[in-house]
């Protein structure tokens, strides 16, 4: 008898947890549901979420200003599939036979709602990739 594959778990990391990796984890949340398991963390999170990504995410249906940046921890780290690192460094640690990706984004911190709306978009595409990569089918949205 087999037993189901259990559900990859992807952590995303930036600086403070207030910008990209909110947006990255939001994203895999609302395409694959309970399929993946989805952590966000920052090496020196903020007090709270960019309001400007909170309002960039609210216009693609997506509300995260119930979210608070979280510390970064190395169980995090540990317990993920992959991790997927947005401008935080060397601050993220590294295990053997995890599956790493570096995404280089703008920062959206000080930024407008308009400046937010191309990395909000490149970090949809990038987390549709990572879904077709790991083989889950994304939800319509």
């Amino acid at each position: 008898m087999s037993t189901p594959a259990p559900r990859p778990s992807v952590l995303f990391v930036c600086v403070h947890n207030a910008g990209r990796s909110q947006m990255g984890a939001a994203f895999l949340t609302h395409l694959a549901g309970e399929q993946v398991e989805v952590r966000s963390a920052g090496s020196a999170p903020a007090d709270t979420v960019n309001p400007a990504v909170v309002e960039a995410m609210k216009e693609v249906g997506i509300d995260i200003s119930a979210q608070t940046p979280k510390i970064l921890t190395t169980q995090a780290v540990h317990s993920s599939d992959v991790v997927i690192t947005m401008g935080c460094g060397d601050t993220c640690p590294v295990f053997p036979g995890k599956r790493y990706l570096d995404w280089q984004l703008d920062d959206p911190a000080g930024q407008g709602v308009a400046a937010v709306r191309p990395i909000r978009d490149e970090i949809e595409q990038r987390v549709r990739g990572l879904l077709a990569d790991l083989g889950i089918p994304a939800a319509v949205s």
